[in-house]
């Protein structure tokens, strides 16, 4: 199991994080003189929260446009052909400027 372990003084304060419980334990037979109450807390670490490993996609192919313009309104698939009839691709007219080169 991943993790580290927190070391604490007599009145609770932490002292250090150690990777592995021998740094612990050493830290605590350092500090204790006379046993007078550190100890360690092991914190698990989370595993993995997200599946980054998933093969699974959305669909692309069906594009769905709300034809009112706000939520709850008539809707209507269509083709990606209709789609761009729909909405033609802007583009941008030629300029005759200097070409900025930093």
């Amino acid at each position: 199991m991943n993790g580290y372990y927190s070391v604490f003084d007599p009145k609770g304060n932490k002292v250090a994080d150690c990777g592995i419980e021998r740094d612990a334990v050493c830290l605590i037979h350092s500090r204790n003189k006379n046993w007078d109450g550190h100890y360690y807390q092991f914190n698990p670490l989370p595993g993995a929260i997200v599946d980054v490993s998933s093969s699974k996609k959305l669909p692309t192919r069906d594009i769905v446009v709300n034809m009112d313009g706000g939520i709850g309104g008539s809707w209507m698939e269509v083709s990606e052909e209709e789609f761009d009839k729909m909405f033609p691709t802007l583009e941008l007219n030629q300029s005759d400027e200097e070409v900025f080169v930093p």
